[in-house]
């Protein structure tokens, strides 16, 4: 994207701006997956280390700092993100801001993780004096995708910040960080855009069937987007085709089949799917797949409000777990089998 920001983070911009007249050393910016908050994080530190800023608080892209930011070799700033990030194509919110130096080529697979080494290697950037004698900028996102002994290493850094050091961080889950990680942040709520106004870009944008994709994203655009280019509903489809006609031997094949799908995905698809039929059950609408409507329908009426939450708590219990499963074939037919047992009896 360009140097600006996109329509639904103006007002987010505006207050930010207020800060830097007393920055924080750690700011925390939260919100859903999908939103656009590493472009955001990234346009704010471009900003901050800028040698001519414009008064909206924009870079003005002319100036020395802002051409070694576009090369990606600014040496008062550090990104940090997992391997896996750095070798795969943008896709919704992991891959904004993507162009950084790629990591090399290997057999293994890249880490979804941010690992401790990564942050000890910030100590040599932050224990030298800044080039331009500005401002030192580190972005890291996504915050919950540091393992434990490097959430412990950043905090170390977080309790004794060094001198013209700012932290800009990003998370999709604020649940899933270290309460000692975040009381040392200021935290930044980004708002989800409206429908309409996500809905208005995603056409701009020229992608085809925007509305579909941007319910069935939980009104997330640039995840919508990233799903519209890969054309692919395939296993979307094959998990709701089961939702909507729950079976025991249905959910196995589905589970032997969809076992290779990010299971984040997959989880997140069935708790829409609950919100749906709950929103049907208690007030008649339909949020994330209106195609499905006769078949939620029938699901609401049949199904219990009390073994309808318990099935909801259950999928929500697994989220924390489903990054990394023991089997995720297993961590499906389980899942999937309680969904079957909660809409059959």
């Amino acid at each position: 994207m360009s140097d600006s920001i996109y329509p639904w983070q103006q007002e987010s911009w505006q207050q930010l701006q207020q800060l830097r007249q007393r920055l924080p050393h750690a700011i925390l910016f939260h919100g859903a997956a999908g939103i656009g908050k590493a472009d955001f994080i990234e346009r704010f530190a471009q900003g901050l280390l800028c040698e001519a800023v414009r008064p909206d608080g924009h870079a003005c892209g002319q100036c020395a700092s802002c051409g070694w930011f576009a090369q990606h070799n600014h040496p008062d700033y550090r990104r940090v993100r997992p391997e896996a990030l750095e070798d795969e194509p943008p896709e919704g919110e992991e891959g904004e801001g993507d162009g950084g130096k790629k990591a090399a080529k290997s057999t293994k697979t890249p880490s979804k993780e941010i690992k401790i080494e990564q942050i000890r290697n910030l100590a040599d950037f932050m224990n030298v004096s800044t080039h331009r004698a500005g401002l030192r900028v580190v972005v890291l996102y996504p915050a919950e995708a540091l393992n434990m002994p490097a959430s412990n290493a950043l905090l170390k850094t977080l309790e004794e910040p060094p001198p013209g050091t700012v932290f800009l961080l990003a998370s999709n889950s604020l649940d899933r960080l270290l309460p000692t990680v975040l009381s040392r942040c200021r935290k930044f709520a980004m708002p989800m855009p409206s429908h309409d106004q996500a809905l208005a870009w995603l056409k701009q944008q020229n992608v085809p069937d925007a509305d579909s994709w941007l319910r069935e994203q939980g009104g997330a655009p640039l995840a919508a987007m990233a799903q519209a280019e890969s054309g692919n509903r395939d296993d979307l489809e094959t998990l709701l085709q089961l939702l909507a006609r729950p079976s025991v031997e249905g959910a196995l094949k589905v589970a032997d089949k969809l076992q290779k799908v990010p299971l984040t995905a997959q989880v997140s698809w069935l708790q829409r799917w609950l919100y749906d039929v709950c929103a049907l059950k208690l007030a008649g609408n339909v949020r994330y797949y209106p195609r499905y409507q006769r078949e939620l329908g029938s699901l609401a009426d049949k199904i219990h409000i009390s073994r309808l939450l318990a099935v909801i708590k259950g999928v929500n219990d697994r989220r924390a777990t489903s990054d990394h499963p023991l089997s995720p074939k297993l961590f499906l037919e389980d899942m999937l089998l309680d969904y079957t047992a909660a809409c059959t009896h």
